[in-house]
């Protein structure tokens, strides 16, 4: 491979730009059905977004979800598609999806180091017609990451912030239970204390976690079935143009250390180079937070600059900002670790505990705070509507945080001093205190609370419903009862964490057809290039209905598309 990366110009039968799971399920698509296949990456590790993402799928109908739900049909899956992308509904990819989402995970079980398990999680809008309570999100198997070989070092590490030591949590949610019970369980506790061991023996001796799970896994697992067909991953190459012969596109220019340097694709460039959440200028044109001069934060990788969708414009490509949600938004905060260096939690689990609320400067809350990461960002990004900040405090008492941690803090026995001294966590003896130090409105946090409190002795939340679903209560506490979601905030001192607005990835992007052929303004083919994943705009049309809808989607319709290509041309199965 080393020979391969330094050579001045290279041909192939399809250059893949990317190195997430859509590039590497369309390379290793294309490798299979007999093509010629170089995968190209920008940074000097591969995996992309999916190696810090939860590695979750949503794959109707695929042969673990069968087992969990087997009463699921085609036709209700459909209906909730329908239901949930509205005025964006395409009946003919929505079909493919349906069709292809289950071959791509029997193809890739069958043929590939990909392993999947079921998972527990509901749709997120399960009371939706055509919502599932279960058996649609399955998650990449946790897999050693020695079985990279001398590649290890080049899969990208997960993110700081998730980890705990850098040690990995499984995204099923069970995993976590077990840490969130350490100090209450003794099964939990010696889970736990295993773990660890484990996992320091593996920081001693390779610097790293090794046994990862989540999207690091889903990342490994890809590269690992890639690199097994012989398929180059180029790291450390940028993608600077598309080559073109007359009409048809027909390379990529590349840089690197040595040079520029050219690939010939004889078939397709597919480009899946990650969609556009660090490109300033288009999301300050696609973020309504951004245009009133709010903050973002994204936790995705920072190489994913819109390469490859301001590269499909300069050839013809369609990029439209259509979705009102141009983005799947993500809650999250800065975790300051010193020296003017900062890392970006993801708020996925506290806010679905009981006894933690979120509130805006007015002190009130806007939305129930155990609906996904997405509504939560969307409602957050209305209520803000008129005021230049986008942010939120979320906010508990310290039986919660004990119990729960908040944000980045950890539950109890970990020590919260250091958090409050460098401004991550603000305490405050009374909730007056707290709002004051938050530039929150006192009386306005305090009658929330008090009013809120009402239902929550009780296990009711009147204002918003929290608890009302299966998924609010999927990732809440279900040993807490009346409901999972809902305990009275009254044990002072109080605690805040600041909240602003991040994303997962984008939603918009390239127009494409069903097989992923980038179109032009007129609605034909431009000849030989191709987008997937977050390049290509998604098919939920803006809309989050359920864990895995960004990894399910693009890596069923990575699979259409190579296989697209391969039947063009001719290749054999």
């Amino acid at each position: 491979m080393k020979d391969l990366a330094m050579s001045s110009n290279l041909e192939c039968d399809v250059v893949v730009v990317g190195s997430g799971a859509a590039g590497l399920t369309a390379a290793i698509t294309a490798k299979t059905r007999g093509l010629d296949v170089v995968v190209i990456e920008k940074e000097p590790v591969f995996g992309g977004t999916t190696a810090l993402s939860g590695g979750v799928l949503w794959i109707p109908l695929n042969t673990h979800g069968r087992q969990q739900n087997p009463a699921d049909t085609r036709e209700a899956v459909r209906e909730y598609m329908m239901q949930e992308t509205g005025r964006f509904f395409d009946p003919a990819a929505v079909d493919a999806f349906i069709e292809n989402g289950p071959k791509m995970v029997e193809f890739f079980e069958q043929h590939t180091e990909m392993q999947f398990v079921p998972t527990l999680y509901p749709d997120y809008h399960p009371d939706v017609p055509g919502g599932a309570e279960i058996g649609r999100s399955i998650l990449a198997a946790p897999f050693d990451i020695r079985g990279l070989g001398a590649d290890m070092p080049r899969l990208k590490p997960p993110l700081k912030t998730i980890t705990f030591m850098g040690m990995m949590f499984n995204s099923s949610n069970a995993d976590l239970k077990h840490f969130f019970r350490a100090t209450k369980s003794l099964t939990s506790f010696l889970y736990v204390a295993k773990r660890l061991v484990t996992h320091l023996k593996e920081l001693a001796l390779y610097q790293r976690g090794i046994h990862v799970t989540s999207g690091n896994a889903l990342a490994a697992r890809l590269a690992k079935s890639a690199l097994d067909l012989n398929i180059p991953i180029l790291t450390s190459s940028p993608m600077k143009e598309l080559l073109m012969t007359h009409d048809r596109v027909t390379g990529v220019r590349l840089g690197g250390a040595d040079g520029d340097r050219h690939i010939t694709a004889r078939q397709a460039v597919v480009l899946a180079c990650g969609g556009f959440p660090h490109d300033v200028k288009r999301i300050a044109k696609a973020y309504p937070h951004l245009q009133r001069g709010g903050e973002h934060l994204s936790p995705t990788p920072t190489s994913n600059t819109g390469d490859g969708v301001n590269v499909a414009e300069a050839v013809g490509g369609k990029v439209e900002i259509r979705f009102k949600e141009a983005a799947a938004w993500m809650p999250v905060s800065y975790v300051p670790y010193g020296k003017g260096e900062f890392g970006v939690f993801p708020h996925l689990l506290d806010r679905y505990k009981p006894g933690v609320i979120g509130v805006t400067t007015n002190g009130q809350r806007f939305t129930n705070e155990s609906n996904s990461y997405h509504d939560v960002g969307a409602d957050l990004i209305t209520a803000r509507q008129g005021h230049k900040d986008t942010a939120m405090w979320l906010v508990c008492d310290k039986t919660a945080l004990s119990k729960y941690g908040l944000g980045f803090v950890k539950p109890a026995p970990m020590p919260i001093g250091r958090f409050l001294r460098n401004g991550y966590l603000t305490e405050g003896r009374s909730l007056a205190e707290l709002a004051t130090k938050c530039g929150m409105d006192p009386q306005g946090l305090e009658h929330t609370v008090r009013t809120y409190n009402e239902g929550a002795v009780n296990g009711q939340d009147p204002a918003f419903g929290r608890g009302r679903t299966s998924f609010n209560r999927y990732l809440a506490d279900p040993e807490h009862q009346p409901n999972p979601c809902v305990a009275p905030i009254q044990d002072g001192p109080f605690y805040a964490v600041k909240v602003v607005m991040g994303d997962l990835g984008t939603f918009d992007g390239i127009q494409t057809s069903v097989v992923g052929e980038v179109l032009r303004q007129d609605g034909s083919a431009i000849a030989g290039l191709y987008a997937v994943g977050n390049d290509r705009a998604s098919i939920m049309g803006g809309n989050y209905p359920a864990a895995g809808i960004t990894h399910g989607p693009n890596m069923a319709f990575a699979f259409l598309t190579a296989n697209h290509i391969a039947d063009r041309t001719g290749a054999h199965t």
